[in-house]
């Protein structure tokens, strides 16, 4: 190998809130973390996260105006930086955890590190059209939590048919005028209860047996082409917002056969902790949270994996 080599204490793979604010807490301890914070051409490991997508955010604490996603990113990533963390815009390309201290790779670059944070995060699964990157935050959302408010007093889709998608419309008849179940089959698949009470909200429709085929608008979503799956016939759905619930997926490939995960692919930690199957290595955001999926309790599992983290590295030392 060619590259170079450097040594660390505490390498942080992945950004977004859960990987800065473990980098911002880190750093305070006199760590200096590295963080390697993904590649801005990649969708599903780009650095900031999820919110590099997110237009206005409202309900992050401490910002009763709102802040764009980006720049509340950028905040966090300036104030780890402030402390003495340093970053890597890359994608790393392969781990080995098997033995201490720990080797990052980053094509024929290598970090060696005491720990290792994954905060990784998820993606949330889209609908696959040429239209979605121009229109995800300004009509297109996958957070019905983050971004319902902004829909008040309008007519929206959810598109899916799980437990999820039902979440997604039950919430956001709080705000909109009415909600329409966009979903490819006759049934959902939510469970009973959930079903139930999608049934009986009668601001709630549902449009069985069809998928969107198209997203309407110019900067700004003004509707949607939906396709029967039956017969294949197009009509056209006026509404302002469009929330894709059909899932998300931990980004994980890295670790596959290395930390223990789910059957979904989300890292398993211990209850309560940061801890990963491995000792040295903690995960936190997305990337294990499969339940919140909320950027103040991405920060929160960040702050908790850095102070694992360093309690941890005190252990290992005394």
């Amino acid at each position: 190998m060619s590259g170079a080599t450097t040594s660390h204490k505490v390498v942080i793979i992945g950004s977004g809130p859960a990987g800065l604010t473990a980098a911002i807490y880190a750093a305070r301890a006199n760590l200096a973390p590295l963080v390697i914070e993904g590649e801005p051409s990649s969708t599903s490991d780009q650095p900031g996260g999820q919110l590099m997508l997110t237009t206005e955010v409202e309900n992050f604490p401490g910002f009763p105006e709102g802040i764009m996603g980006p720049d509340l990113m950028l905040r966090c990533r300036d104030q780890a930086a402030k402390f003495g963390a340093t970053f890597i815009t890359e994608k790393v390309t392969k781990v080995d955890f098997s033995r201490r201290p720990f080797r990052v790779f980053v094509r024929d670059n290598q970090y060696i590190a005491e720990s290792i944070i994954v905060s990784t995060g998820a993606q949330s699964l889209m609908l696959g059209l040429t239209e979605e990157s121009q229109l995800i935050g300004h009509g297109l959302s996958t957070c019905a939590t983050c971004d319902g408010f902004f829909f008040r007093g309008q007519q929206v889709a959810v598109v899916g048919g799980g437990d999820s998608a039902i979440e997604e419309a039950t919430f956001l008849t709080k705000f909109a005028s009415h909600v329409t179940i966009i979903h490819r089959r006759d049934s959902l698949r939510a469970s009973k209860i959930m079903q139930d009470r999608a049934f009986k909200n009668e601001k709630i429709s549902f449009l069985w047996n069809s998928h969107v085929t198209k997203l309407h608008g110019d900067g700004k979503l003004s509707g949607i082409e939906v396709t029967s799956t039956i017969d294949g016939s197009r009509s056209n759905l006026d509404v302002g917002g469009v929330f894709v619930a059909i899932g998300h997926r931990p980004n994980t490939d890295l670790f596959k056969g290395i930390l223990d995960m789910e059957g979904s692919g989300y890292l398993k930690t211990r209850s309560g902790s940061s801890y990963t199957n491995v000792d040295g290595v903690f995960a936190c955001g997305d990337v294990q949270d499969h339940t919140y999926r909320q950027a103040v309790t991405a920060a929160g599992s960040g702050c908790m994996a850095a102070i694992d983290c360093e309690r941890w590295l005190e252990s290992q030392h005394s």
